[in-house]
């Protein structure tokens, strides 16, 4: 009975975790992600003051840079608290209300940023295999409207990830392999059945990442063909080169949310530090692309 107690009292909080084995140095570790996430901040401010304020920016590709911008402002915002609270205070508690609230903006702000990269893909398919239609295909209120669209759908899509979580008991060890809020871990610390939110949650997977990362190879296989297709190498490279940061951002984006999943996936046969490095691989790295 004193055990069910305990399990009930712990269960308001949750501990979150900062780089295990260097707790002594957190505070020097504290410097560079600060200045990764001011590097963050700035920079961001910067490209939708410039594109807001230049006129000539105000074109289809510029428009989703300062979407993904905006989702970049959003995550330094929602992690920062935790992870500098850790690190320069080393206050670990997080009650589970103020858990359950990041883990839903992070992933729909990863939502929205993944659906943001297959529109700038979608601008450069445009752009290169039909750019005779570009102007009259990408216009403002077609724009306007697909970044509706991908807010929308994060949001519907997201939305119920902290209610399916809200109606377990926490009763394990509440503690987590990061210093912020995913649903994948936060699951696997409930003493209940989480056969639905495993099966909510790759769904949510698939038609993210999976259906999203499927489009953008095969718009790059497709500007792969007419690129090659151009008779003149000068402008083969040229045209390619339009493709070569989105790709870089693709990549720096996919790669680490991927791995994380994967991981996840397989919590029991994983290193709790291979867990650790990689949640700050796909918080902090791309938020610097």
């Amino acid at each position: 009975m004193s055990a069910v107690n305990d399990s009930k009292s712990n269960s308001a909080v949750l501990h979150l975790t900062g780089i295990p084995g260097l707790e002594d140095v957190h505070h020097w570790i504290s410097i560079p992600i600060c200045l990764m996430y001011l590097i963050s901040i700035v920079g961001n401010s910067v490209i939708l003051f410039i594109i807001k304020t230049d006129p000539s920016l105000h074109e289809p590709m510029h428009i989703f840079l300062s979407m993904l911008a905006v989702t970049d402002l959003g995550l330094p915002v929602t992690t920062m608290p935790t992870i500098l609270g850790i690190f320069l205070f080393k206050y670990r508690e997080i009650s589970l209300d103020a858990c359950f609230a990041q883990l839903f903006f992070i992933h729909l702000l990863s939502c929205i940023e993944c659906s943001v990269l297959l529109l700038m893909i979608f601008d450069r398919f445009v752009a290169i295999c039909n750019p005779l239609r570009y102007a009259s295909i990408l216009l403002l209120p077609k724009i306007a409207k697909m970044g509706l669209v991908c807010v929308l759908k994060a949001v519907s899509l997201i939305f119920p990830l902290p209610f399916l979580l809200k109606r377990f008991q926490f009763c394990r060890a509440n503690v987590l392999s990061h210093s912020f809020c995913v649903h994948q871990e936060v699951m696997n610390l409930t003493c209940s059945d989480i056969t639905v939110n495993r099966i909510y949650g790759l769904s949510i997977a698939l038609l993210t990442v999976g259906l999203d990362s499927l489009l953008i190879c095969l718009s790059y296989v497709m500007i792969l063909r007419t690129v090659l297709s151009i008779t003149s190498h000068m402008e083969s490279i040229r045209a390619l080169k339009t493709c070569f940061a989105h790709l870089c951002a693709v990549f720096l984006f996919y790669t680490p949310r991927l791995g994380l999943l994967v991981i996840h996936s397989f919590r029991k046969s994983s290193s709790h530090s291979l867990q650790n490095f990689l949640g700050y691989v796909y918080l902090l790295v791309p938020l610097l692309t």
